[in-house]
């Protein structure tokens, strides 16, 4: 098995992808705009061969450097993980005749009205919206779709550009501040829990399923410095709150036809109990979110998706053991970190259940939270009850300082 893998290096947990491939056996053909010597060390031993581009911008010149690199050598599948690449995976895989997602399946999972349409379409609830590539068009939706509003990119990722609007006023400076933004969705803004379900199909069955819940909403967190998120991986999918978003997801995936690969979709869970569809990607989730759901059946799922790539199967056990809290710190004060402030107290309170610690170290500089989803490092504690691992998770996020000075 040769498998193309697009941007090895970057993001930071591509090189567990690689890896993974590696490790079930395939020969990993890395396509990168960085030099080799530049890639993580876990993503360069795990490469057969890499071939650094001039730019992934140009996709036809990518496509034909890419033809030069090969040689006529045979090529089994083009992976791509990475959301900004997805494109180039679809033009390369219809260059050479493989498999996988082509460049119109690609674009229902990056398009947010297309796949909005999709999805409402099979009948499934989705949130009022509408497509706006002016700020004519922006108004005409809000028209549609009425206060509270969310404006964000038709192909954006996670929170960036994204607002929430409850006011005229607010909606003007909204399209003010993301008149960078080519093409904007505005939606109705769904009040309730926000929620993902998360995916490893094969051939179009799924191998393996996951609900996180996150806390606070990403909306909120991005607007409030000083929280720390908790993303909390579920371990009884037919419970209460995760079960509407399990039957919403396998009705996404049939009405988007998905075949083959990870999917991360956020939905939301009103307080009259429906799941309503947010979006859906083609890729991973991001934040650890890949990591969290490992400690919650203690598999790898970096090699899991490969297995499934590769030879349609995932041969781990993938019954969960542990809901699974991460919890994402950030820093107060400015400067270099210099204490974990009641860092000792809570392991020796909780540290049996304390799978992983990964905190900016003492006298390292601060980390940007704009720019870093992950913060200054994160906690991830785990056990079978559900609200045994909710109070732990407060506890790191009230009782856990990581201070800056």
């Amino acid at each position: 098995m040769h498998v193309v893998y697009l941007s090895p290096g970057f993001p930071a947990e591509m090189p567990l992808f690689v890896r993974g491939l590696a490790q079930v056996g395939a020969k990993v053909l890395g396509v990168g705009d960085q030099p080799a010597a530049a890639l993580p060390s876990e993503a360069r031993e795990a490469l057969a061969d890499y071939l650094q581009v001039r730019s992934f911008g140009d996709e036809p010149a990518v496509v034909e450097e890419v033809r030069r690199w090969l040689r006529g050598r045979n090529v089994d599948r083009v992976e791509c993980l990475w959301e900004r690449l997805m494109y180039l995976a679809a033009r390369l895989r219809e260059a050479f005749g493989l498999p996988g997602m082509s460049r119109a399946q690609t674009e229902i999972f990056r398009d947010k009205e297309s796949m909005k349409q999709a999805v409402e379409r099979a009948g499934l609830r989705v949130p009022r919206h509408g497509r706006a590539r002016s700020k004519h068009e922006a108004w005409q939706a809000l028209e549609r779709v009425g206060f509270p509003a969310i404006v964000k990119p038709i192909d954006g990722a996670g929170s960036k550009d994204t607002w929430r609007c409850n006011d005229r006023g607010e909606f003007e400076r909204a399209l003010a501040a993301t008149q960078h933004v080519e093409e904007l969705s505005v939606e109705e803004f769904i009040e309730g829990e926000e929620l993902t379900y998360d995916t490893v199909c094969a051939g179009g069955s799924v191998l393996f399923e996951s609900v996180a819940w996150y806390k606070p909403k990403p909306m909120i967190l991005a607007q409030n410095p000083w929280i720390s998120m908790q993303n909390i991986v579920l371990r009884d999918l037919g419970a209460e709150l995760p079960r509407p978003g399990v039957e919403l997801g396998h009705g996404v995936l049939r009405a988007l036809g998905f075949d083959t690969g990870f999917t991360h979709m956020e939905w939301f869970r009103t307080p009259a109990g429906e799941a309503v569809f947010g979006e859906i990607g083609g890729r991973p989730a991001g934040a650890r979110l890949v990591h969290a759901m490992n400690y919650s059946c203690d598999i790898d799922l970096f090699r899991g998706w490969a297995e499934a790539a590769c030879y349609g199967r995932l041969s781990q056990d993938t019954s969960k053991k542990y809901n699974v809290a991460m919890i994402f710190k950030r820093a107060q004060g400015e400067g270099r970190v210099r204490e974990h402030r009641g860092l000792q107290e809570l392991l020796r309170r909780f540290g049996r259940h304390v799978a992983s610690i990964e905190l900016t170290p003492i006298g390292e500089p601060k980390r940007d939270w704009r720019k870093v989803v992950v913060g200054d490092g994160w906690i991830v504690v785990r056990h079978p009850d559900l609200q045994a691992t909710l109070e732990m998770s407060e506890r790191f996020v009230n009782d856990l300082l990581v201070v800056a000075g």
